[in-house]
């Protein structure tokens, strides 16, 4: 087969003409970096192997796009990626980031445990639920988290007196601060213990 023509589109893709008629779209970085221009001769095989770097390249400038924005984890990235480039190029995109540190699970989920338990004063159970929902595995967000693990009741404390400081003046305020630290994963029991000179102290 013979490649006719190639002529440069938007985003940096390059239309391949193949024997006169237009045969695919490719990277034109990659297309470059394969050698191949209008007048080479490619095999079916070396076509095939041609798009799937394309795509792998593609994959990998997504996901730079992706990181420059924000810190994600490997399954954030692999989410948006595999619709578009399909499950190969997305996990060799992938992997490639991983060995240059630029998609790093543990720093990011060290990093966003900390956020979640000493700035947002999340309850432990709740930072792994949300950590568990990034594609943290299990074992590491239980390792970060056990270095965190701060006293319930004391962060309960804390956030009555801050965040919660003017929700605990009467009844219905005080069952709404509950409630809020119900959704901030808290237990119960550790909520009464810390309210408990504001619920039964009038």
């Amino acid at each position: 087969m013979l490649i006719t023509a190639a002529e440069e589109r938007r985003k940096g893709m390059t239309a391949l003409y193949i024997d006169g008629e237009y045969a695919v779209s490719v990277d034109t970085l990659t297309l470059a970096s394969q050698g191949f221009k209008t007048g080479s001769e490619i095999s079916d095989e070396e076509l095939y192997e041609l798009l799937e770097a394309s795509k792998v390249n593609r994959a990998k400038e997504k996901a730079l796009c992706l990181i420059e924005y924000r810190s994600r984890t490997r399954k954030e990235i692999s989410d948006k990626l595999i619709p578009l480039y399909g499950e190969n190029a997305s996990e060799l995109a992938i992997e490639r980031l991983e060995e240059l540190g630029l998609i790093d699970d543990e720093k990011y989920a060290r990093e966003y445990a900390e956020q979640l338990i000493l700035r947002k004063k999340f309850s432990v159970e709740r930072a792994a639920f949300e950590l568990f929902k990034k594609g943290i595995d299990r074992n590491t967000a239980e390792e970060i988290l056990s270095e965190l693990e701060p006293d319930p009741t004391e962060q309960i404390r804390d956030l009555l007196e801050t965040k919660f400081a003017r929700r605990l003046s009467n009844e219905k305020d005080r069952a709404r601060t509950v409630n809020s630290l119900k959704a901030m994963g808290y237990r119960w029991s550790d909520i009464k213990e810390a309210m408990s000179e504001y619920i039964y102290d009038e």
